[in-house]
């Protein structure tokens, strides 16, 4: 018997893939555009957020952290509605490999980011940065479900039966 695709996961990466495409095309993708091009009410919204979470990266970006914007805005962004797609329907073997790679992906350049955020020192930054231990994990935290689900997405890829074994196609 087939193991059955995990339900429930699905749901969640399915929520988590659609979520993701207005929070990238409105908000992570602003620090690449041209001053004034987005609309007033979305830098307003980013300024709201980066002052009360002390996300300077999000108002003046480091070079590394633009590297990973520029991957969110042209790997992963086409990407979500695929993958969004492809939980929503369920059981989809297909995904399988791309999800690994995306979830990879990610995982990686998080932990360059929480790394940043627990250790650099902000003191010298322009915009208001993370001081105090508190202040570090609130920020943290914002940025640990987009670790935290994608490892459950590769874990989910390389673990579940349903998943692990992708049954070869039978010849008519």
């Amino acid at each position: 018997a087939m193991a059955a695709a995990p339900r429930w996961r699905e749901r969640l990466f399915a929520l988590y893939f659609l979520s993701h495409i207005p929070i990238t095309a409105l908000i992570d993708l602003q620090p690449l555009l041209p001053a004034g091009i987005a609309p007033r009410a979305l830098t307003d919204l980013l300024q709201q957020y980066a002052t009360a979470f002390r996300d300077p990266m999000m108002l003046q970006p480091p070079e590394w952290f633009k590297a990973f914007i520029y991957c969110e805005a042209f790997l992963q962004l086409p990407f979500f509605p695929i993958a969004a797609y492809a939980f929503l329907k369920g059981g989809c073997r297909w995904i399988r490999t791309p999800a690994i790679i995306y979830s990879t992906h990610v995982a990686t350049t998080l932990f360059a980011i929480l790394a940043h955020i627990l250790f650099h020192d902000f003191s010298k930054s322009e915009h208001a940065g993370p001081q105090t231990l508190r202040e570090r994990l609130v920020l943290l935290s914002i940025y640990l479900p987009y670790l935290l689900i994608p490892l459950l997405l590769l874990f989910t890829m390389l673990c579940n039966p349903h998943y692990k074994h992708v049954e070869k196609r039978k010849r008519k």
